[in-house]
C-alpha cells in the first residue's frame, strides 16, 4: 500500500494515528537536528518532521538527501503541529515520519513547483507535465472536469445520449482551413480531421436519435490567439422536431445550471438581440454587457458644420466614458495613440470633456459650439464627468475600432469584472456574406442553416437580405455558443448550395450522403455547440483557454514538449505515396 492518506486529507482528528503518505517533495528546511519536508500530491501539502532524537538514525540520514520534486512514500505518526498553518488545509498537524523510502530521485526542475513560479510561458510548456504540479494550472484542469461532469450530467437529465462521430471525414470547401491526413491504402486520397461533426449529428436525427450531444474534439488550421487552439473541444448537440426557442430554452437551462452549480449564481434573464441591434449598438456581434457605453450616432448632429473629417465619414460615432473627463491631455493623447495603433486603425479621435458645471470641452471647439455638444452628450447617455470619444470613416471600420476602444476603456476602469456573468442571445444574423475577392455569397454560419421561413420568398430576388434562423449566445463579450435550425428539405438545401456557387455536381460529390439522407424522411431539427475550452476558461474567471487544456499548442500551433508537428522519414512518405518538394 503506497499509502493509506492523500496529502490534503490529514486534520487534528487523526492526531496519535499511524498513516502512510506519497508523493513529491515540495521544500525541505535542513535545521541540522531537525529536517521539515513539505510532501505534495493532487489533493494538498502535508508537513512531514525527521527529529534526530524522535526518528530512527537510517531513517534520518536519509531525509537529508532528499531534494525538490523527489517522489517518496513515508510512514509515521500524525501529532500536534507546534507552528499551526492557518493558510494550509493541514496545517494543524504534521507526521513525525518512522519510516522513509525513496521511490524516485528528481532533477532540479527548470522553474518553481509554486503558484508564483519563476518560469516564463515558453519554459513552462516545454516543460508542461511540471507545470501541471503547480495549484494554477491543476485547479484549472480541475475546473474543467467538474464543469464537463455538469454538462454531462444536465444533457442526460434532459433526455439527449452521447453518441462518438468519425474523426477521420472527408474535406468540405466551406470554414476554415482542414487539417488533412493522407490515406496510405488509398493512394493520392485524404481525410480531413472534422472541424465539426456538423453532417453526422444531421444525420443522427435523420436516423431517429431525437437528442444527441458530444463533448468532441474538433480541429482548424487556423491563425492562432489566446481563445483559439487549432484542435478544440465542443459540447455539439443537436435536436429533432424543434424550433428556434425550444433551442433557445434548452442551452438557456444549462447555462443557467452551470452558473448555479460551479458558483452559486442564480441568473434570471437571457435578453435578446438581433444581430442588425448589436451592431449598431455595440460594433460587434458578441457585445459584453455587464456595462453601458452604447454606441451613439452622430451623424445627423455632427455633420452640420465645417469639420470636413465628420462630413466626408460614412459614420460619426461615440461613446461615452464613465468619470474619464478627470483625464489629463496627456493620457487623452495616449488614448488617441492607442486607436492609431495598426491593430486598431483608427486615424485619431475627437474627444469632448462632459464637465460637473454642465459645460463642455472638446477638442474640436473651433467647429462646434456648447449646444452642438450637448447634443452629442445626449446621443451619447453622457453625464458630467463622463468624456466622450468619438470616431468617423466608413461604417464597417469604425464601428470595429470603437468597440476595441469601448472594451479597453471597460478593462482600465474595472468593469469587466470576472465574477458576474451577463449571458445574451444574438439572433437574426444574416444568412450570407458577399465577398468581393470571389465575387459570391459565403454562408456566415454554414451551408446548412435554415433561412428564416418569413425571408424564404428573398431567397429568389434579395438573397443577401435574408436572415438566418441562427443564433449565438454570448457570455461576457465572448460567444461561446452558437446554433442554428437546420435546412431539412432537400429542394431547399439545393437551393443554398446554388446561391453559394456550388454546381449541381459539385454539391453532389461534397455533400451527396445528406441530400440522398433526406429522400428518406429528414425530420424538422437543430442545434447548437458550445465551444468548451472558452465556456470552462470565462467561467473560471478568464479569458485565455491555454491553462485549463492539459497539454495546449503555442501561438505558432506547435506542441513544444513532444516538438509537434515534426519531419517524418522517407519510408513512411514513400508508404503515403508523398513526395516532398524542397
Amino acid at each position: 500500500m503506497y499509502r493509506s492518506h492523500n496529502c490534503g486529507k490529514l486534520r487534528s482528528a487523526h492526531i496519535n494515528q499511524e498513516v502512510t503518505l506519497s508523493g513529491w517533495v515540495q521544500k525541505v528546511r535542513d535545521k541540522g537536528f531537525m529536517i521539515w519536508v513539505d510532501i505534495r500530491d493532487r489533493y494538498g501539502i502535508t508537513q512531514l518532521i525527521f527529529d534526530e532524537e524522535r526518528t530512527p538514525a537510517d531513517v534520518f540520514e536519509k531525509a537529508k538527501e532528499l531534494g525538490r520534486e523527489f517522489v517518496i512514500q513515508v510512514t509515521g505518526k500524525v501529532i500536534e503541529r507546534v507552528s499551526k498553518n492557518p493558510n494550509l488545509a493541514t496545517g494543524d498537524i504534521e507526521i513525525l515520519v518512522t519510516n522513509l523510502t525513496i521511490l524516485n530521485t528528481a532533477n532540479t526542475p527548470p522553474f518553481t513547483i509554486e503558484d508564483e513560479t519563476d518560469g516564463g510561458e515558453d519554459l513552462r510548456m516545454k516543460y508542461r507535465y511540471l507545470d501541471i504540479r503547480r495549484n494554477p494550472v491543476k485547479n484549472s484542469l480541475l475546473f474543467r472536469h467538474k464543469v464537463a461532469m455538469q454538462v454531462r450530467n444536465y444533457l442526460s437529465q434532459e433526455g439527449f445520449i452521447e453518441v462518438e462521430t468519425p474523426y477521420l471525414i472527408k474535406s468540405t470547401p466551406e470554414g476554415a482551413r482542414d487539417f488533412v491526413v493522407p490515406s496510405r491504402m488509398n493512394e493520392g486520397q485524404f481525410y480531413a480531421l472534422p472541424q465539426s461533426p456538423q453532417t453526422f449529428k444531421q444525420l443522427l436525427m435523420v436516423g431517429g436519435m431525437d437528442k444527441y450531444f458530444q463533448l468532441v474534439k474538433c480541429f482548424r488550421d487556423e491563425d492562432l490567439r489566446a481563445d483559439r487552439q487549432p484542435e478544440f473541444t465542443q459540447i455539439d448537440c443537436e435536436m429533432a422536431f424543434v424550433e428556434q426557442e425550444d433551442i433557445l430554452n434548452i442551452f438557456e437551462g444549462l447555462t443557467r445550471n452551470l452558473l448555479k452549480e460551479i458558483h452559486g449564481l442564480e441568473v434570471d434573464t437571457f435578453p435578446r438581440m438581433t444581430y442588425a441591434e448589436a451592431m449598431k449598438k455595440y460594433g460587434n456581434d458578441k457585445p459584453d454587457i455587464r456595462f453601458g457605453m452604447e454606441f451613439g450616432e452622430l451623424n445627423e448632429v455632427a455633420q452640420h458644420k465645417d469639420f470636413k473629417v465628420f462630413n466626408e465619414a460614412d459614420l460619426v460615432v461615440g461613446i461615452a466614458v464613465t468619470g474619464a473627463a478627470a483625464y489629463t491631455r496627456k493620457e487623452i493623447d495616449k488614448l488617441i495613440d492607442w486607436v492609431k495603433r495598426p491593430q486598431i486603425g483608427a486615424l485619431g479621435m475627437v474627444y469632448v470633456k462632459c464637465n460637473e458645471d454642465g459645460t463642455y470641452k472638446s477638442s474640436v471647439d473651433k467647429f462646434y459650439d456648447q449646444e452642438d455638444l450637448a447634443k452629442w452628450a445626449e446621443a451619447t447617455q453622457a453625464k458630467p464627468g463622463d468624456l466622450i470619444c468619438v470616431l468617423s470613416g466608413v461604417a464597417h471600420k469604425v464601428r470595429a475600432q470603437l468597440s476595441a476602444l469601448r472594451m479597453e476603456m471597460a478593462t482600465r476602469l474595472g468593469l469587466r469584472k470576472s465574477n458576474e456573468f451577463a449571458p445574451l442571445w444574438v439572433v437574426d444574423f444574416p444568412l450570407l456574406e458577399w465577398d468581393e475577392e470571389t465575387e459570391r455569397y459565403h454562408a456566415m454560419h454554414h451551408p446548412f442553416t435554415s433561412p428564416k421561413p418569413e425571408d424564404f420568398e428573398l431567397i429568389e430576388t434579395n438573397p443577401g437580405e435574408v436572415r438566418a434562423n441562427a443564433y449565438d449566445l454570448v457570455l461576457n463579450g465572448n460567444e461561446i455558443g452558437g446554433g442554428s435550425i437546420r435546412i431539412h428539405d432537400k429542394e431547399l438545401q439545393s437551393r443554398m448550395f446554388s446561391l453559394l456557387g456550388f454546381t449541381p455536381e459539385q454539391a453532389q460529390a461534397q455533400f451527396g450522403f445528406l441530400m440522398n439522407a433526406f429522400q428518406y424522411g429528414a425530420p424538422p431539427h437543430g442545434g447548437l455547440a458550445f465551444g468548451f475550452d472558452r465556456l470552462v476558461a470565462i467561467l473560471g474567471g478568464q479569458e485565455t483557454i491555454r491553462d485549463f487544456i492539459a497539454f495546449p499548442k503555442n501561438n505558432a500551433g506547435r506542441d513544444v514538449m513532444i516538438d509537434a508537428p515534426a519531419s517524418i522519414d522517407n519510408e513512411q512518405l514513400d508508404e503515403l505515396h508523398i513526395k516532398l518538394n524542397l
